[in-house]
């Protein structure tokens, strides 16, 4: 069965005073129907500049400069900007980074689901309200009807991000992009809301692209991670097999770095220098000039993707 998103050589670039950023470089990902699928990596890695790639929402200086983006069989990169209208929000739906900032503190919870529904059916006034109510229940929200005549701010941070995951699933989209949704609330609070999801989204069979810079996350939630490492994908595995034996030297450093209950560390272990400045990136692996394991061809010629079930690109992987 052909995935429901199909991402191939992927590029998108910033033009900018210093010159040409590759934010995104040839990224290759697949999402099956049902399936989710946790994208990680550093902050500036490319993970929300695929999101936006994939919503159609690459906008000056940015522009898609290579790749394609399959949804159920159709290039979105070819679509128009009426018929991606008409797909964010109904058959691809986000679910934001902090719903304290998407929601309009000057609308009711109500208004907003009604924007929503009134612009993607035919849906009466009696029936919005019914199927605002019911979503809202879906999410483990115990009094939908104090909370859709709410204004985001009379709601709590897990309130409000229940509500954002609710907007999201208003019209049973087919696909989920949830930019880091719960990094905006407490660990209990994120622990409660993961497993809901993972759940819900189970029960629907909706796709999911995850998006996020903690693999223990991904691994309570995804079947399968793509670690991103400056636009490009360094290593993808079931999350599971990457905390125990990522092969990058990446992907173990990430790993290295997570805190642990049973064994303290202090200093807190983190990932030696900084991010690549993707201007100047040259043909090298990005990576190697923080790498513990770089040889010298990793200077200059950058490894290519092996596909074997658990992907990697890398001239002198950790040993398993």
């Amino acid at each position: 069965m052909e995935p429901l998103l199909q991402i191939r050589d992927l590029s998108v670039e910033f033009t900018g005073a210093r010159g040409v950023d590759r934010a995104v470089d040839g990224v290759s990902l697949a999402i099956g129907r049902g399936e989710r699928v946790g994208l990680v990596g550093e902050s500036g890695s490319g993970k929300s500049v695929i999101a936006r790639a994939i919503l159609g929402l690459t906008r000056p200086p940015g522009r898609v400069t290579g790749g394609e983006i399959v949804f159920d069989g159709q290039n979105l990169l070819h679509q128009s900007e009426a018929d991606l209208t008409a797909l964010r929000g109904s058959r691809i739906a986000l679910i934001p980074q902090d719903a304290s900032l998407a929601l309009n503190p000057v609308l009711t919870i109500r208004q907003h689901m009604t924007e929503v529904l009134e612009r993607h059916t035919d849906l009466n006034a009696g029936a919005i309200r019914e199927k605002s109510l019911a979503t809202l229940r879906r999410v483990g929200l115990a009094d939908p009807d104090r909370v859709l005549g709410a204004y985001g701010g009379e709601l709590s941070g897990g309130m409000k991000q229940r509500v954002g995951i609710a907007l999201a699933l208003l019209c049973d989209p087919e696909l989920l992009i949830a930019d880091d949704p719960t990094s905006a609330v407490d660990v209990t609070i994120q622990a409660q809301i993961l497993s809901e999801f993972r759940d819900l989204t189970t029960r629907l069979g909706v796709s999911v692209l995850f998006i996020t810079h903690d693999l223990r996350v991904v691994a309570n939630v995804c079947s399968r991670a793509v670690v991103l490492y400056a636009g490009q994908v360094a290593e993808a595995a079931p999350p599971q097999e990457l905390l125990r034996r990522g092969q990058h030297p990446y992907t173990s450093a990430l790993v290295a770095c997570l805190p642990s209950v049973e064994q303290r560390k202090s200093p807190l272990p983190v990932v030696a220098g900084a991010p690549p400045d993707t201007v100047e990136a040259g043909d090298g692996c990005r990576f190697h000039p923080r790498c513990p394991n770089a040889l010298e061809r990793c200077t200059h010629e950058f490894p290519p993707l092996e596909r074997a079930g658990h992907d990697l690109a890398c001239w002198n992987p950790v040993a398993a």
